[in-house]
């Protein structure tokens, strides 16, 4: 699977439909922290968790093997984007306080990704790496969700979304784990802001290159009669997060 293609395709709908992390979250990491100098976001895509880390570091790094989602990323003067794979970067050895992945950890190949964080990132350093769940909206609207949408386009996840739902239990973690909180992301959405998210999803894109997207709006349809007379609902996901120190 070309991961590259994958993410530059529709790059422009992750910047607009794509939610924010908890700030409770970057609270979180800055406390677990002993530097604040310099962060490296890997994988940025279009720059959501590098422009919150921004707050909490005086420099962000962020990269992406992506151009299109870096070109659909805000603008700041203490992040610095840079397109280039995360398993072989530009970097300084010991040159950062924390290393972080958001959403992206189960596409890296382990084998060279590992090695390249242990190089960057200084002794005592954290690293950390957070993903959410499915979206929920209480059963009787999961339930629309569930057969007019998920059960549809399940055939097109790519496998390393496995790894991601099992909250990365099998990835291989070289370091030793700490514990971590759990946070809830909710999302104020309409019902227009709900399914622009869901499109951002690969396996939504892949299924209508290959069936069309009648399918989407017939769901969008299913969901709209269930949504009833409210303009916004609260959609929730839980945000889980794998983190430990580089011994050294």
């Amino acid at each position: 699977m070309d991961i590259q293609k994958l993410f530059d395709d529709k790059a422009e709908i992750y910047a607009k439909a794509r939610p924010h992390y908890p700030k409770a979250l970057y609270q979180w990491l800055a406390d677990a922290c002993d530097g604040h100098e310099r962060v490296w976001d890997a994988a940025c895509g279009n720059g959501q968790a590098a422009a919150d880390l921004r707050e909490y570091f005086s420099v962000v790094e962020a990269s992406d093997v992506s151009a299109a989602q870096i070109e659909n990323a805000p603008t700041y003067h203490s992040v610095h984007y840079a397109v280039q794979p995360c398993e072989k970067t530009g970097y300084p050895n010991d040159y950062f306080d924390a290393v972080c992945v958001a959403l992206a950890l189960h596409w890296f190949d382990y084998g060279k990704f590992w090695p390249e964080v242990k190089r960057v990132l200084r002794p005592g350093g954290l690293f950390a790496a957070w993903g959410y769940s499915w979206p929920h909206l209480g059963m009787e609207l999961d339930g629309v969700l569930e057969q007019s949408l998920l059960q549809v386009i399940e055939p097109y996840w790519a496998p390393q979304n496995l790894l991601l739902w099992n909250e990365y239990k099998e990835v291989p973690f070289p370091f030793e784990p700490i514990r971590t909180p759990r946070f809830e992301l909710i999302m104020p959405w309409t019902l227009d802001e709900f399914f622009s998210y869901l499109h951002s999803w690969s396996a939504t894109r892949r299924c209508m290159e290959d069936r069309g997207d009648s399918f989407f709006a017939d769901s969008y349809a299913r969901m709209k009669e269930a949504w009833g007379g409210v303009e916004t609902r609260p959609v929730t996901m839980d945000v889980f997060i794998l983190a430990g120190r580089h011994g050294g």
